[in-house]
């Protein structure tokens, strides 16, 4: 009786569940005792096979990943985690606490601080469609969800408040990454004890290597791969950010993480609920995001106007804002493949976890516009970042408690990563959405890109009193160039 509420694994033929998103092999869900009367809001899952196999084109494929990302979860999908952390652990005190002190007896089914905190993805990702951006109130409490006790405090001593970055473009940010990496990584190959420079796609990366091992590195982690997800860049790929989010969030349990780690186990999270996202799930939803429209420059019709935004783009550069906010690296490929070599455990990362690469070129398939066609087989890619982490505090504004980019008193990375506190180093923001995914900051708080701006202190203390001393013209020009940058969708 228990494998009547299990998933299903009998294949179903095309055509019986065809209404969901074209899937045209899958895998059932149902409900756990007491909710047989309800239904799961994604009753289907895919297998990787399928994907590999070519039984599901690539529009079916994306289909099912824009489900998954737009699906509110309930009890019957497999939401929630009552006996586990956000950070995918056994939880030994399944309590509610304030500031460490219990004050009721079990684990919440939804709480903003510690979560489970979100019923969907595009709940929080939604400015300017699903996918996109956050305003404030959908910001989230980074390092809370892996506290045992869960915390009702939103205090800075136990939480990093963050808020919802777009994930437009991410497909061609996460190919760059990985073709820095790979740079990286083979210029430090062969290097002897010291300090070296390595420099990739412009942008320079100092280490100190003692004993053959790199003990300090400026901008990265020591293992010299380049992480562009999350604003402190912790993140390797869309994979993990998406295994990573749907445990956090939602409750939602990758089966490459849980269910098939021997260390864990089906179920592992109590809630009664096998395989919540399968192998083909999780690349379903990496493939959707990374096809999603890139940020285009989007010109004022008025001559006037566009001489405004010309003249920004020149004060932008005048200040030294590209030193950092980089206009465009060349891509040596055109083509997305999932999954990311440099994932770590928990994620897949090639056939012998199960997942077999699967590839789109993105300057032809997936949302329009998309990815600009360069050279051969290259593109360009215009995100205005060089994907490296900087010092954005210094004396002159780190004093400030609330705003800025100074108030962070956590720490967020794995062991084998570089240590320094997320208050101070921040992955350099992508610009090429800034037009249209207000509010700014890493915590949402600020409402203008002049603010934005003007909070810059650190490494960026000279660009930023350079754009303060310069007329207020030239501060409207600039901020009119950045405004152009936008998220512009145009569907197939």
């Amino acid at each position: 009786m228990q494998q009547q509420y299990k998933l299903i694994t009998t294949r179903i033929l095309f055509g019986l569940f065809a209404s969901h998103a074209g899937v045209a092999a899958a895998v059932p869900k149902m409900c756990p005792p007491g909710l047989e009367a309800d239904a799961p809001t994604v009753p289907l899952s895919i297998e990787q096979a399928d994907i590999n196999g070519g039984a599901l084109s690539f529009q079916q494929i994306s289909n099912h990943g824009k489900s998954l990302f737009d699906a509110r979860f309930n009890r019957c999908d497999g939401s929630g985690r009552p006996e586990t952390t956000g950070g995918g652990d056994k939880r030994n005190m399944p309590s509610i606490s304030e500031e460490g002190e219990p004050i009721s007896a079990g684990q919440v089914d939804k709480l903003r601080t510690s979560a489970p905190d979100s019923d969907a993805c595009s709940g929080c990702h939604a400015q300017p469609e699903s996918g996109g951006a956050g305003d404030f109130v959908a910001n989230v409490f980074v390092l809370a969800q892996t506290l045992d006790p869960v915390t009702l405090s939103v205090s800075p001593t136990r939480s990093n408040s963050r808020n919802t970055l777009g994930m437009h473009g991410s497909g061609p940010v996460e190919m760059l990454a990985r073709e820095m990496t790979a740079d990286l990584q083979s210029q430090r190959a062969g290097l002897g004890d010291g300090t070296h420079t390595l420099t990739t796609k412009g942008v320079n990366f100092k280490i100190k290597i003692v004993n053959g091992q790199v003990v300090e590195s400026e901008g990265i982690d020591h293992d010299l791969i380049v992480k562009p997800f999350h604003q402190t860049g912790k993140v390797v790929s869309l994979r993990e950010f998406s295994n990573n989010a749907m445990n956090h969030h939602h409750g939602m349990q990758a089966e490459e993480r849980f269910d098939l780690n021997p260390a864990k186990g089906m179920d592992f999270d109590g809630d009664g609920v096998e395989r919540e996202l399968t192998i083909g799930d999780q690349t379903a939803i990496s493939i959707w995001q990374a096809q999603l429209s890139t940020p285009v420059q989007v010109m004022p019709k008025k001559q006037e106007d566009r001489e405004l935004v010309k003249q920004g783009e020149k004060v932008f550069d005048d200040v030294g804002c590209t030193s950092c906010h980089v206009p465009s690296m060349a891509l040596n490929s055109r083509h997305f493949v999932e999954p990311n070599p440099y994932n770590p455990a928990g994620n897949c990362k090639s056939a012998q976890d199960g997942c077999p690469s699967y590839s789109f070129d993105m300057t032809k398939t997936g949302d329009k516009p998309r990815l600009e066609k360069g050279p051969k087989d290259t593109a360009i890619i215009r995100a205005y970042t060089d994907l490296k982490r900087h010092n954005l505090c210094d004396d002159e504004n780190s004093p400030d408690p609330i705003r800025w980019f100074c108030n962070e008193q956590l720490a967020q990375g794995r062991p084998d990563q570089d240590g320094k506190p997320g208050a101070e180093f921040f992955l350099t923001r992508k610009l090429w959405d800034v037009g249209n995914t207000a509010p700014y900051g890493h915590r949402g708080d600020i409402s203008t890109i002049t603010e934005a701006i003007l909070y810059h202190g650190g490494e960026a203390r000279a660009s930023r009193d350079a754009f303060a001393a310069k007329p207020v013209e030239d501060q409207r020009a600039l901020v009119a160039f950045l405004k152009t940058l936008q998220i512009v969708s145009q569907k197939k």
